[in-house]
């Protein structure tokens, strides 16, 4: 039973649909082969089947626990943690001269959804070290990176990042953790940090931790914030380790991922913490900044990674789950009773299922692989053209990855009906873990602010012109296909929806109703992720289009009944027809929407400004 991820549907994306095979012609990725990445993802399956997915529900239950100061993590986490270090897996796509194994980053990617399908919780422990490693490679002192970065890559020590404080959420320019200046050129940071995934935990001997705070006399708001690196243990003028006064007060009991320790930091409780700056002063949310496509990348695919094993889960159950007889024989006592995927309402919700998670797969890999064309451009004009593609599809990637997994999770939970309420199965808490994505890093409100109120209206437009123009030249390829013909016309009127939709609330943001486009975001934003996700199915349908007429040629299935029973033989003939199947329940069921979403945008109702506060309840 595949539990985790639908491995073949990986490869179609990888090598049908992204071809990444051709990556290998490159000089950066010259020394792999498609096989040397096949054998990744089979080894990536190995382990997150055999040592990550047992730890799950272990972790679920016993949770970490908080004790005089130290935090433990289930003691199941400890030989998986171990053995994905040992693997190389924290820096399989960076570079040789720091650690890592070079791998492409859209390959690591498919390896990373099999690890967050088998132990989200326990993934983000490499998962943030991995970030802030990034953090000090691109932006620390080489003095810093000689003593901290080969440690962070190699999962010996562990790392965070630091933002949140109690009077600082999502409000990050109002924080109050201070730096002051001391002599040689490092800090004294003091100030305390909450809601710290990974803060404090004994898989590693130390922990460095990028910290936002405010230097002395510099700005108010974003602009005075500075980053700093400040690690739990420091090396002092001997160059042994020292406690450099980092202190947790406490972790959070939470609804899900139990298993990762969510901590509150005290930082130079007693004086003594030290921490070191990154960048220049005041540069610190632009150096974050840097980070968050990486890190809202990684929470896009916590999205994906929940809905593919819930998914997965519930199809398997809808197979051996037997009750209830056909519908052709409802009145007859005597029918047979037949397994719960025979039931229309449940093959309903596996295709919400099916076609949801193998439309964010595609997404998330495809913006992964947009980060790859960055590192091997061939001219600046190329590589800003791939990193915009990237700036654009982040908050989108993050919003419904997060949302539209939990979606996929809660339905999951549905097909086992009253036994999927219950811990007995694994789908509930597949949708209590997905649950806290669309909250952290940047909650989805804030991804919707960030793609209207920013990426839509750079360059002019062009990051949105860019993409459809891309996506266009696909499109035009597509047209070709007339039996995708109704597809087609839908998706082509959602597009132009979401266009129409875009000039409103650009108009908009140019008058005294700026708020509109505020308030309209996140409605905006669901709109722009369907119409990705329609043109990502409809362009795997097309592809495997073309892959089911062969089949069926090489078969001589010429009608409707020789096709039957080779999609009823041929299991790559069913693949295909599945891939058509998505798209076609996608596109009529969603895109056919988009139309009513975009004229509830630009019917411009403002009655949730204009409401009073005592409006919405007098309590």
């Amino acid at each position: 039973m595949k539990r985790l991820v639908d491995e073949r549907d990986v490869k179609f994306v990888l090598y049908e649909q992204l071809r990444v095979d051709r990556l290998c012609d490159h000089p950066r990725y010259a020394d792999f082969s498609p096989e040397m990445f096949d054998m990744a993802i089979e080894q990536a399956e190995k382990l997150a089947d055999n040592e990550f997915y047992p730890a799950n529900k272990i972790g679920d239950r016993e949770g970490c626990r908080f004790d005089n100061g130290q935090v433990h993590v289930p003691a199941a986490f400890h030989q998986p943690y171990r053995k994905y270090c040992e693997g190389g897996w924290l820096a399989m796509c960076d570079a040789p001269e720091v650690g890592g194994q070079g791998f492409p980053v859209v390959v690591a990617n498919a390896c990373i959804e099999f690890f967050a399908a088998a132990n989200w919780a326990l993934l983000m422990y490499p998962g943030l070290t991995h970030g802030a490693a990034r953090l000090l490679e691109r932006h620390g002192s080489e003095e810093l990176r000689e003593l901290y970065l080969s440690q962070m890559y190699s999962g010996q020590w562990g790392g965070t990042m630091c933002l949140t404080e109690a009077g600082a959420g999502s409000d990050v320019g109002n924080l109050r953790t201070k730096a002051a200046r001391r002599p040689d050129g490092s800090f004294n940071i003091e100030g305390q940090k909450i809601f710290i995934s990974s803060g404090m935990h004994d898989l590693t001997e130390n922990i460095i931790h990028m910290v936002l705070a405010r230097i002395e006399g510099a700005p108010k708001g974003t602009r005075g914030i500075s980053i700093f690196l400040v690690p739990r243990l420091r090396y002092d003028e001997q160059g042994q380790l020292v406690d450099n006064d980092v202190n947790c007060g406490g972790i959070e009991h939470k609804m899900g991922i139990h298993g990762s320790a969510t901590c509150v930091l005290n930082f130079g409780e007693n004086g003594r913490c030290i921490g070191y700056l990154l960048g220049k002063e005041n540069s610190g949310m632009r150096i974050m900044f840097d980070m968050m496509n990486e890190a809202r990348l990684f929470v896009g695919m916590q999205g994906l990674a929940h809905a593919s094993t819930a998914y997965l889960h519930a199809l398997q159950y809808a197979k051996d789950r037997v009750q209830g007889s056909p519908i052709e024989s409802l009145k007859d006592p005597n029918a047979k009773r037949v397994a719960i995927i025979e039931h229309p309402d449940v093959r309903r919700m596996l295709m919400f299922m099916k076609s949801g998670t193998e439309g964010l797969r595609a997404m998330m890999h495809l913006t992964a692989y947009c980060l790859d064309r960055v590192r091997i451009a061939q001219s600046d004009e190329e590589r800003e053209l791939f990193q915009d593609y990237v700036d654009l599809l982040i908050p989108i990637c993050k919003s419904m990855g997060s949302d539209l997994g939990f979606r996929v999770c809660e339905t999951a939970i549905q097909v086992y009906g009253g036994y999927g309420f219950t811990s007995e199965y694994p789908v509930e808490q597949f949708l209590r873990d997905c649950k806290i994505a669309s909250l952290y890093e940047g909650t989805n409100g804030i991804q919707a602010l960030d793609l209207v109120g920013r990426k839509i209206a750079m360059k002019r437009g062009r990051l949105f012109k860019n993409v459809f123009k891309a996506s266009n030249e696909i499109l035009v390829k597509i047209k070709a296909n007339y039996r995708l013909r109704d597809l087609i016309r839908i998706y082509e009127e959602a597009q132009e929806s979401l266009i129409q939709a875009t000039k409103f609330l650009g108009l908009k943001s140019m008058t005294d109703e700026f708020h509109v486009p505020i308030l309209c975001a996140k409605p905006y934003l669901d709109l722009f992720g369907e119409v990705v996700i329609g043109f990502l199915l409809l362009w795997q349908a097309h592809i495997a289009d073309r892959r089911l007429q062969e089949i069926y040629k090489d078969h001589n299935a010429k009608d409707a009944e020789a096709c039957g029973q080779v999609l009823k033989s041929n299991r790559s003939a069913a693949f295909y027809r599945g891939k058509v199947a998505s798209a076609e329940f996608f596109i009529n069921q969603t895109l056919t929407q988009a139309a009513g979403k975009a004229r509830a945008i630009m019917n411009n109702d403002k009655s949730a400004l204009e409401i009073p506060d005592d409006g919405f309840a007098l309590v």
